[in-house]
């Protein structure tokens, strides 16, 4: 796969393409909408953030009881039961008064759903694409994603100062719709990658399995703690500055957006290995500036340069798929999805809790801090930017 123009020619790409467009704008726009209207009921930092990642939280619960299903349930129709049951309690969510410990059933119920999603997704994906087309297969859904948080956020915030954010929430959920629609109508009706049925034991076994292997195992840290971390810090925007929070927001967008590109498209293979540190510290080290409270235009500035280094995402997945077989493709991909979510849940959890006690700014410049440390531990222990020769001979002798 040398190019963009041959994974659209790439037969089922642009329906899943289009169905995730659909899925992430009524993600951003749904969960924009939600802080909203939980921070001017509650007025707590702590609960805005939580509500706004709170079904990642519920992500470590799903990877736990439900993930082996992500290899074994035909993909058309996982893909477009999941977002129905989005579009579904989301609509539950604009219903007016709803009692605030109604509002994190319902977050709690759409994360253990997404925990099985994010494996069928992506297992589908490296199943049209096979391996050596992934890693450029989904920079361009990491694009998509960022293009559509922009969109997304950018819509929301515009939303939100014409109507109301039970409305939104409404607009939302008829996105999750055109997100089953394009799924369903779109693909192709595949068997499953795994045989047998989805089930806890079975989950618990393969979690095992790719767990125990040490190169999948740092792996999987690289790719869950330090973008964690900073996810928290990007889910205090909304207290930091509430009048200019989707502004931040589509800012962090963008410079994902621009990471990705740089990263799928110009980034050579023997290069790969030695950019996830730096990109890490990238990430990082902008948020230590917010406890100087900076202005809005720099903030914009911090946030944007910041989120390029979400792109090191990309080469680490590309790792850890060179790492698994592929009749486990989708159950790795799942795992690293859900628990990158739950980390992203509880560094909002963390964040929120963080400001109440100090400040948004200063619970900021604390994430920062925390993730360069990690990253500087994950470094250290040969995951994130070692020489490559010496990473891969250690990946051949362990995996499977």
């Amino acid at each position: 796969m040398r190019s963009y123009r041959d994974l659209f020619r790439t037969p089922e790409f642009t329906p899943l393409f289009l169905s995730s467009a659909a899925l992430t704008a009524a993600q951003t726009t749904g969960a924009l909408a939600l802080a909203t209207l939980v921070y001017r009921a509650t007025g707590s930092p702590l609960l805005a953030a939580v509500s706004m990642f709170g079904p990642s939280l519920a992500q470590v619960l799903g990877a736990t009881l439900l993930l082996s299903g992500a290899d074994r349930l035909p993909p058309r129709r996982a893909l477009t039961a999941i977002s129905l049951t989005f579009a579904a309690g989301t609509a539950l969510l604009a219903i007016p008064a709803l009692p605030i410990w109604s509002v994190f059933l319902v977050i709690l119920t759409q994360g253990l759903v997404a925990s099985l999603g994010g494996g069928v997704r992506w297992g589908l994906l490296n199943q049209i694409l096979t391996k050596d087309g992934y890693l450029l297969g989904r920079s361009v859904f990491t694009m998509l994603s960022g293009l559509m948080q922009i969109t997304g956020y950018g819509l929301g915030g515009a939303l939100l100062a014409y109507l109301s954010p039970h409305t939104t929430l409404l607009l939302s959920a008829a996105l999750y719709v055109v997100s089953a629609a394009a799924t369903r109508w779109g693909l192709t009706a595949r068997p499953p990658r795994a045989t047998g049925r989805p089930s806890v034991r079975t989950t618990w076994r393969t979690n095992g399995t790719l767990w125990r292997s040490r190169p999948r195992r740092l792996t999987y840290l690289g790719l869950w703690i330090p973008n964690g971390l900073i996810v928290g810090c990007e889910s205090l925007y909304v207290p930091y500055t509430p009048a200019s929070a989707g502004t931040l927001f589509a800012c962090a967008a963008l410079g994902m957006l621009l990471g990705d590109l740089a990263a799928g498209r110009f980034v050579p293979p023997t290069l790969r290995p030695r950019l996830i540190t730096p990109l890490l510290v990238l990430l990082a080290a902008p948020y230590a500036a917010f406890a100087l409270y900076p202005p809005l235009w720099l903030a914009a500035v911090l946030v944007t340069t910041a989120s390029a280094g979400f792109s090191a995402s990309l080469l680490q997945q590309e790792r850890l798929m060179r790492l698994t077989p592929d009749d486990l493709s989708g159950h790795a991909l799942g795992l690293h999805s859900a628990g990158m979510l739950t980390l992203q849940g509880a560094s909002a959890t963390l964040a929120g809790t963080l400001a109440q006690l100090t400040s948004p700014a200063t619970a900021m410049a604390l994430l920062s801090l925390t993730s360069l440390t990690v990253t500087a531990w994950l470094a250290r222990a040969g995951t994130a930017g070692a020489p490559g020769g010496v990473l891969l001979d250690e990946e051949r002798a362990e995996a499977p």
